[in-house]
């Protein structure tokens, strides 16, 4: 099936102006100035007007759900792959949160291969919060080389839920997760939740300046939790770490003034990403504080603090559309995802001069026109 896509206002992220896209299957085929209609092309779309950017990546999910802390009731469903179109994500990873008992890694990987199979991208991060790990196979490195979509592992420091691991513990984490990813083709992360707890990140830079373990198999998320510890993140940002910024959760100040802030300090855009912790479980409260129902995370928020980030923050576009597209891409080394060039994989979102999504199509299928939801998941109908 090819399809051309006419007329785009194109940052793949870097601004290439006006050009003509031609689609081929899933994959990105030509890029040019001007593509001549053929009667081979099975669909004709003009996207006159309209940014089109590579397609959002989620790289922190909870596909089949989290939450759980007060009490079975309070645990998250799954997701829906209309959940994902409807703010542009084309390709999530998947992963367990404090709960690696009630919820299974192996119904996690299902629901990756669930998720692709029904038109997006999905990967996962094989374990949870605890240094003793919950996999598929006997162990980490073994996941890392025989499941196809484990590209990572999980793991919890400076919270009270997480097992206190040591460096060492760590470390022997990040050599399956660095030898897994060397045998089996991929980078191998280790994808590190970071509570409150005045510990910080300390471990981390321990592990890169004592133990000289490559930091770019090191992966911190929830980094802007308190301003405290952002300040100490970019300290690992400037020695070449890549830090995540959760758009939902707990948060010291809105996700997008934390890039400006970083930015100021000197922090390259290039070492920045943002995820959403979608899905999540949240209490509602009342009042006094107390807790009177539950509700999902939103999935998101990763594009709307990427809209803040360009309209109220007046960063570039083609900066800001980093954190969601080619920076995840690195981290995660997708080598196929994450910008538009000929070859790499058909992602894209269209959005209007107001920056608000109106299509998106992943894996060369149309999956929003117009605003309107085209694919949905088996069950959403």
């Amino acid at each position: 099936m090819l399809t051309l896509i006419k007329n785009a206002n194109v940052y793949a992220p870097q601004h290439l102006g006006t050009k003509d896209i031609l689609v081929g299957g899933e994959k990105i085929l030509a890029i040019e100035d001007n593509i001549e209609p053929h009667s081979t092309f099975t669909k004709i779309i003009d996207a006159k007007g309209k940014v089109v950017t590579p397609g959002f990546i989620d790289q922190h999910v909870h596909i089949i759900g989290a939450g759980g802390k007060h009490g079975y009731a309070s645990m998250t469903p799954e997701i829906m792959l209309g959940e994902f179109v409807a703010c542009g994500s084309t390709t999530v990873v998947g992963l367990l949160g404090t709960d690696g008992t009630a919820r299974s890694v192996k119904t996690l990987y299902a629901k990756t291969k669930a998720l692709t199979d029904e038109g997006m991208s999905a990967y996962m991060f094989t374990s949870y919060f605890s240094i003793d790990p919950v996999t598929i196979t006997s162990n980490i490195q073994d996941d890392m080389v025989f499941i196809d979509k484990v590209i990572g592992c999980k793991v919890a420091i400076s919270d009270e839920r997480s097992s206190y691991p040591t460096a060492q513990e760590l470390l022997k984490h990040l050599r399956e997760v660095r030898v897994g990813g060397q045998i089996a083709g991929k980078k191998g992360i280790l994808h590190i939740h970071l509570g409150k707890m005045s510990s910080q990140i300390d471990i981390l830079l321990e592990i890169v300046k004592k133990y000289e373990f490559p930091i770019e198999n090191i992966s911190p998320t929830h980094v802007g939790r308190t301003k405290s510890l952002f300040d100490q993140s970019l300290e690992f940002a400037k020695l070449g770490g890549m830090i995540d910024i959760t758009t939902g959760g707990t948060k010291y100040t809105d996700p997008y003034k934390s890039v400006l802030y970083a930015l100021e300090q000197g922090v390259s855009i290039d070492q920045l990403t943002f995820s959403s912790d979608g899905n999540a479980g949240l209490g509602k409260t009342d009042e006094t504080g107390k807790v009177i129902g539950f509700k999902k995370a939103p999935v998101n928020l990763n594009y709307e603090q990427f809209r803040a980030l360009v309209k109220d923050g007046g960063l570039p576009i083609d900066q800001a559309v980093k954190l969601i597209t080619s920076n995840p891409a690195k981290n995660l080394a997708l080598k196929q995802k994450g910008t538009i060039g000929v070859g790499f994989d058909a992602d894209f979102c269209f959005l209007d001069d107001d920056l608000t999504l109106t299509d998106v199509i992943a894996r060369g299928k149309v999956m929003m026109a117009d605003k309107e939801i085209i694919v949905k998941g088996n069950f959403e109908h």
